[in-house]
């Protein structure tokens, strides 16, 4: 029924249905900002066990990790803001967006997808941002076990 290369779709109870492709079981999670892409490591067979474990503490681990995820995304804002201040970088599209304060950072940013799979040796949670004021890059917002690790300036969306 599924084909030789084709994985039968996994139903989590908290999830929903996910299915394989590209490598990663794919799926949506539901948030209080809307659903969001989710993305998760596994086998051909089901999602790793404790990427599920991840995506299911999602909800709950979010607000903590906000804090830090605001102050990251307006630390990348800054110099963008100060280039278009002092006219080293002119505003190419639309209005540059004035940011005062990290907690200013959501208005103009939106999370595209959520990916959990190792990276360097651990399981990573990236959390994929669009900004108003960085149109060319997806910026992610990495986490391992809980504890951040880094803002990458260019991600690919999984």
């Amino acid at each position: 029924m599924f084909g030789p290369f084709k994985s039968a779709p996994f139903s989590d109870p908290m999830l929903g249905d996910l299915i394989r492709s590209r490598g990663l079981w794919r799926g949506m999670l539901q948030l209080d900002s809307g659903s969001t892409k989710l993305a998760l490591a596994g086998t051909r067979t089901a999602p790793d066990p404790a990427a599920l474990a991840v995506a299911r503490e999602l909800k709950a681990q979010l607000p903590g990790w906000r804090s830090t995820i605001e102050m990251v995304l307006f630390e990348h804002y800054e110099p963008y803001a100060e280039a278009v201040a002092t006219g080293e970088c002119p505003e190419t599209k639309g209005c540059f967006p004035s940011i005062a304060a990290p907690n200013g950072v959501w208005p103009h940013a939106s999370l595209e997808f959520i990916c959990i799979s190792p990276l360097d040796g651990f399981l990573t949670t990236e959390l994929g941002y669009i900004t108003a004021w960085d149109e060319e890059h997806t910026l992610g917002a990495r986490f391992a076990g809980g504890t951040f690790i880094a803002l990458c300036g260019s991600v690919l969306p999984p």
